[in-house]
């Protein structure tokens, strides 16, 4: 796991939700910023991949955008923002397992067509013959 935490900046506002009086005196939501292709951490190859999956996540001037509104302290909401933002991309950068192509077993293969069988001969019961 690459820790970026260095490049990413926040940015504080006003959160809803529970709160009571001081939803509308402390600016408690976290916002997290981190610019892709200024980063130093990650290659060509990598900001590619996270910039493709994360395409709905970034901004028109190429920041990713994390919110974080869930505590009521403005401290843990960017704890939670930075666990996020890492979270994602660090996800984004992984390559998934190439699928082996597999046989069915002949045993599958024969309990397949015995469930066919059967499901067949049951609605075939179902037919009247005039």
């Amino acid at each position: 796991m690459i820790d970026f935490s260095a490049e990413i900046s926040f940015r504080t506002a006003r959160s809803g939700g529970k709160g009571g009086q001081n939803v509308n005196k402390v600016e408690t939501m976290a916002e997290a910023y981190w610019h892709v292709d200024s980063s130093a951490f990650f290659d060509a190859a990598q900001k590619e991949l996270i910039r493709s999956k994360l395409k709905n996540r970034i901004s028109s001037e190429g920041n990713l955008i994390v919110k974080a509104r869930e505590t009521r302290t403005q401290l843990s909401n960017k704890k939670k923002a930075l666990e996020k933002m890492l979270a994602l991309v660090n996800q984004s950068i992984q390559k998934p397992k190439k699928r082996r192509a597999t046989r069915p077993t002949k045993a599958m293969v024969e309990k397949r067509l015995d469930a066919k069988k059967k499901l067949s001969e049951k609605k075939g019961n179902r037919r009247r013959d005039w």
